[in-house]
């Protein structure tokens, strides 16, 4: 495209006849740079070197146009150079000049020059009898009004009691959320208490064991040493009532079947023999039937004709 743009531009600086500028074809660019009509560098754009000048007549007329002959005490201006040094801060070897790439040179270098200048000003102002130092009673006028100052306390006070009624909404649920912490604390703490006791009530009432130490509602939990001891006081006297009812309702466990028949020591036994039972003399006798006292039906069908 490059190429293309300076072919257009030397040809039109070259031929009058061709105004308008049209594109241009690859044979025609080959045919102008045959020609000699493409140079380089016709399309570069060369700037001229700028000329740096001292224009002292210029610079004295703006100097003339702002200066002001006014007295040194409204201007309160010196020229001076850096203070000296101190014999103990001075160098083997001290350059004249400080380096600009030094930080500390270069900031002790304005501060000497500000020490310098103060040094210079200061026996000119007490010529002139200007005060140099603030007296005990000095009092300074604000820069801003009553009003305004006035206007900024109230600003702050309300800024201040919105931040104070802030913090006491903030206090306050906080409270709000230990209150409510402390309430759930004290419930679930009930709850066991109550959960204890209902364990308690039913260990009792099974037979567990025998302690009502639950009903003085004091909470306080057993040690160890305390439980141990229950424990073997239980064993040592034996099984719970709730055992001993199921050993009584359902007995003792172990095999049932054939455990009505005879040993050789329930033979030898004779301590349940009764002869008077055993042989028919007793209340009860052994073979008879008992007398049934109930009439039958045709006695019972005669009483009934007979009441008639």
């Amino acid at each position: 495209m490059k190429l293309k743009e300076a072919a257009m531009a030397a040809l039109e600086s070259g031929s009058d006849s061709e105004a308008d500028s049209e594109a241009l074809s690859d044979a025609e660019l080959q045919a102008a740079f045959a020609r000699g009509d493409l140079k380089p560098g016709l399309n570069v754009e060369l700037e001229a070197p700028k000329r740096r000048q001292n224009d002292v007549a210029g610079l004295n007329q703006c100097l003339a146009e702002f200066r002001k002959d006014l007295p040194w005490l409204e201007r309160l201006d010196v020229t001076v150079g850096p203070a000296p040094e101190l014999p103990a801060q001075q160098g083997p070897e001290k350059s004249a000049a400080a380096d600009p790439e030094d930080d500390f040179r270069r900031e002790m270098t304005f501060y000497r020059q500000a020490q310098a200048a103060v040094l210079a000003v200061l026996p000119r102002l007490h010529q002139h009898q200007i005060p140099t130092k603030r007296p005990q009673d000095y009092f300074a006028e604000m820069a801003k009004s009553d009003q305004q100052m006035q206007k900024i306390r109230q600003k702050l006070q309300t800024k201040q009691a919105a931040m104070e009624k802030s913090e006491k909404a903030k206090q306050l649920r906080a409270l709000r959320k230990y209150g409510k912490k402390v309430q759930t604390e004290v419930l679930q703490k009930r709850q066991q208490e109550k959960s204890k006791m209902m364990t308690a009530i039913k260990k009792y009432q099974k037979g567990f064991s025998d302690r009502l130490d639950f009903l003085e509602g004091d909470g306080r939990s057993h040690s160890r040493a305390e439980k141990d001891g229950a424990k073997a006081q239980q064993m040592k006297k034996g099984p719970s009532a709730k055992r001993r009812y199921k050993n009584q309702k359902f007995g003792f466990g172990g095999r049932k079947k054939g455990s009505k028949r005879n040993t050789k020591e329930s033979y030898d036994d004779v301590s349940g023999f009764r002869a008077r039972t055993a042989h028919g003399k007793g209340p009860h006798k052994m073979g008879k039937k008992m007398a049934n006292k109930r009439p039958g039906k045709r006695a019972r069908e005669k009483m009934k004709n007979r009441a008639r």
